[in-house]
């Protein structure tokens, strides 16, 4: 049996290593001020209309909350965070943040800019073991719906989706070729069949050897442990490597109001306690058929981190098997990230770039999680005092 470390996520000094007094200072004033639900709405409404009017804001918004929960507006830029965590043994997931247009110009100009991502990643593998992509980046919402619906598509329309897979498989085929992991991510259940399909396509065409293209599975959707049961089985008739990042999920009031004005079953879990049970329960499938998956757990959720320590521990599954990895998003639950890389686990954090104006949506939904989750922001304002009270008395 594998030695599994001890991981304490309560231990602020591993946790902010990286900070400063001054950084740490400056995190404890953003959470509190994320903290205040009305000031988050209100602030935000601000940000977004002075981002409409075209004000000079970027200089209030970039060395603040941008710097905590970005990498920089360019991958230049992006540099001095992929070092600063790779000091730690984290690695970077690449995550090109910008929502563009939904044009062909600007399908194309994604898919150019996640391509540069992999061929960042393919010269700093060590560091940055993943890229990310959403395929309403490269092909239209509606035309994916309409995919999804069974709907007849004119001419046009399956030229301009089969550009989209086109873009798609570019940077798939560029990933293989380089070495690099790509997630496609997870988006809203009314065009996830489409997106799934594409993907298995992608992982039937380049997973062969191991797992290049991961697919995202929202576990509050009550109906993804059976697909990744299904897609494990197919993957294994297909002879290749199931990729998969399950997550808890992030539109459960889209989709549940969506449910409800059109009168269908809603796609969510009826409790917080059923998602987690399903999400852990996905943990439990994926370690226990390691031999055929590769799956990476995207979760701020301490109590589903310790599960996966315990189960790679029955399954006799090292720390650093690169099947197994953590990830949490830059700027979030470091007491998670940093424990579990100074423990010798695999951790990445989702880094976005893009230009401070086109990820403000971005921002603002971070903002607004921070909220909505119960007890997050507060978690994160307990940790950041611990420690300042503890450098405190250390200097004593």
């Amino acid at each position: 049996m594998n030695t599994i470390p001890q991981v304490s996520f309560d231990n602020t000094a591993i946790a902010f290593a990286s900070k400063s007094d001054a950084e740490l200072y400056e995190t404890y004033l953003l959470f509190k001020s994320m903290n205040s639900n009305a000031f988050v709405k209100i602030g935000g409404g601000l940000l977004n209309a002075a981002i409409n009017l075209h004000l000079p804001i970027k200089f209030i918004i970039k060395p603040t909350i941008f710097k905590h929960f970005c990498g920089g507006e360019n991958l230049q830029e992006a540099e001095r965070t992929i070092e600063e965590l790779s000091q730690f043994g984290i690695g970077t997931v690449l995550d090109y943040s910008v929502e563009g247009e939904e044009n062909e110009a600007s399908f194309d100009k994604t898919r150019d800019e996640i391509i540069k991502t992999v061929e960042k990643a393919r010269d700093n593998n060590k560091y940055i073991p993943f890229t990310v992509f959403k395929i309403t980046g490269l092909i239209a919402p509606t035309l994916l719906e309409k995919v999804q619906a069974r709907e007849e598509l004119t001419t046009d329309e399956r030229g301009a989706f089969e550009r989209g897979r086109e873009r798609v498989d570019a940077i798939c085929k560029q990933c293989h070729k380089a070495d690099v992991s790509v997630f496609v991510d997870a988006e809203e259940s009314w065009i996830q069949e489409t997106i799934d399909n594409i993907s298995y396509e992608m992982m039937e065409r380049y997973n062969k050897e191991k797992a290049i293209v991961y697919n995202t599975y929202q576990m509050y959707r009550h109906d993804r442990l059976d697909a990744i049961k299904r897609d494990y089985k197919n993957a294994l008739d297909g002879g290749y490597v199931l990729g998969l990042k399950p997550v808890r999920g992030a539109y459960m009031e889209k989709e549940r109001k969506r449910a409800q004005a059109q009168g269908y079953i809603s796609p969510i879990n009826s409790t917080k306690e059923a998602s987690d049970k399903m999400y852990n329960d996905a943990l439990r499938f994926c370690t226990a058929h390691i031999d055929h998956v590769a799956f990476c757990a995207g979760t701020h959720n301490e109590a589903s981190c310790y599960l996966l320590m315990d189960l790679m521990r029955e399954n006799n599954i090292a720390p650093s098997d690169k099947r197994v990895y953590f990830s949490q998003l830059y700027g979030m639950s470091d007491n998670l990230s940093y424990n579990l890389a100074k423990a010798g686990y695999n951790v990445a954090k989702y880094v976005p770039y893009g230009p401070v104006e086109a990820v403000m949506p971005y921002l603002l939904r971070r903002a607004n999680e921070n909220t909505a989750i119960a007890g997050q922001t507060s978690r994160e304002l307990t940790l950041i005092h611990n420690e300042m009270k503890r450098r405190k008395e250390a200097k004593k």
